[in-house]
């Protein structure tokens, strides 16, 4: 039950990692974040004459209607495109929404390190730390994607409210579905984020469950053995206890348990890695033995 959970986690988050990464890559690279059109209003008939239509991203804004029709220009963040805009407070949108593109690039910076570090950690899941630091990256990612489209949203609404209100004119503007891809990227960041560090903390968990106890270990002396140094010359151990049986070892591990509180014993831990000692010494024996011959 805990590997298929953590197999289901391992896949979620690679899922949700790599469809973020997708999302804020396409919204950040396309110019569908804020349409807006803008004209005046016919006494006569109660139309509408569309004097100027736009859509604009990060990097360029596009003209659908008006006299710059079928233009695009790309935003200059240090001098001013030589463009005709009908009123200022269109202008004004456009120049105030520059001050969000830091963070939606920050956050494509994160999100692209955490995936990498991600992918590393499911190759080899014995580096356990690696989990956790994709998901913070991940967190982070979101983070600076959201203050960014907070910036972007609150810019846009202080120049719409600040607007004058004529009646003869009309303007109108919505998030286009660039604008809807990064906000979605955010959710999806957050969620392998969380799953990420979740997939830490089990496999942390479960490294600690399993984990021989120190007693076990010994520093390394002998160059002969492979056994990434673990333990002492067998001929300075002593002699492996012959003809215990299964009785006599259960005998003791009850006499163990009945001096131990109920809650801190595991007899399958103890039966466990006793046996698991005894072949060691064994194996490493037989090594040396033949090492030395």
């Amino acid at each position: 039950m805990s590997s298929c959970s953590s197999r289901a986690l391992t896949i979620l988050s690679t899922v949700f990692g790599a469809c973020g990464l997708l999302l804020v890559g396409v919204a950040v690279s396309t110019d569908y974040w804020l349409l807006m059109e803008e004209g005046i209003v016919l006494q006569q008939n109660q139309s509408m004459e569309v004097k100027m239509a736009l859509h604009s991203g990060l990097w360029r804004v596009c003209f659908v209607a008006g006299t710059e029709n079928g233009r695009c220009v790309a935003s200059e963040y240090f001098t001013e495109p030589e463009i005709e805009i009908t009123t200022e407070n269109t202008a004004n949108i456009l120049k105030m929404v520059r001050t969000a593109t830091p963070f939606p690039m920050v956050s494509l910076l994160f999100v692209f390190t955490a995936f990498v570090i991600s992918n590393i950690g499911h190759i080899r899941p014995q580096r356990t730390i690696l989990a956790f630091v994709s998901g913070i990256f991940f967190i982070l990612s979101g983070l600076s994607l959201v203050v960014g489209l907070v910036l972007y949203i609150s810019s846009i609404n202080d120049e719409v409210m600040n607007r004058p209100r004529e009646p003869e004119q009309f303007f109108n503007y919505r998030y286009g579905w660039s604008f809807a891809f990064a906000a979605s990227s955010f959710l999806l960041k957050e969620g392998a984020g969380v799953m990420s560090v979740y997939l830490f903390m089990k496999r942390y968990a479960e490294e600690e469950m399993y984990r021989p106890h120190p007693a076990l270990y010994r520093p390394r002396l002998s160059e002969c053995s492979d056994y990434s140094g673990q333990f002492l010359h067998p001929e300075t151990w002593p002699p492996p206890k012959r003809g215990r049986s299964d009785s006599r070892a259960s005998s003791d591990i009850s006499i163990q348990i009945n001096q131990t509180p109920p809650d801190c014993v595991n007899i399958h831990l103890v039966l466990k890695t006793e046996r698991w000692a005894e072949r060691e010494r064994q194996r490493v024996q037989e090594r040396w033995r033949s090492c030395q011959g």
